[in-house]
């Protein structure tokens, strides 16, 4: 029986590298996001996770859907599958780090390797579509 880990991610692009955070403890980074809390939206989600990791107000109305991708990851159990909807949107605010985030980092293509599978599958729609470095 397959898991599904359900999860929403904010896609932040500036001159051609994108928003990474990595949280507390972990030594991995991710794109921002993160998952659901009982029967809230996609948007709801989004909106909440980006304010708890990295302080800014995402503007609902400026959300646009530029993907969903699934794949595997180490160190979860085999035949679990993370989905992530990924979301642009305008923000207001500092970009600083949460208590939950150690570190935030603007990743190139080059980076790759340095996030999970699911996150390299936006990276390289990403750089194919000449948006990332």
């Amino acid at each position: 029986m397959s898991v599904l880990i359900d999860t929403v991610a904010w896609v932040r692009i500036e001159d051609g590298r994108i928003l990474c955070a990595r949280p507390r403890g972990k030594d991995v980074f991710y794109i921002p996001g993160g998952k659901r809390e009982g029967a809230e939206s996609d948007l709801e989600t989004l909106v909440r996770e980006i304010k708890e990791e990295v302080t800014v107000l995402l503007d609902p109305k400026t959300v646009v859907h530029v993907g969903t991708y699934e794949a595997g990851a180490p160190g979860i159990p085999d035949g679990t599958v993370v989905r992530m909807a990924c979301y642009t949107a305008e923000y207001s605010g500092e970009l600083v780090p949460s208590s939950e985030i150690d570190e935030v980092a603007w990743f190139s293509y080059g980076d790759r390797e340095r996030v999970p599978p699911v996150d390299q599958l936006l990276f390289d729609d990403l750089h194919a579509a000449g948006k990332l470095k």
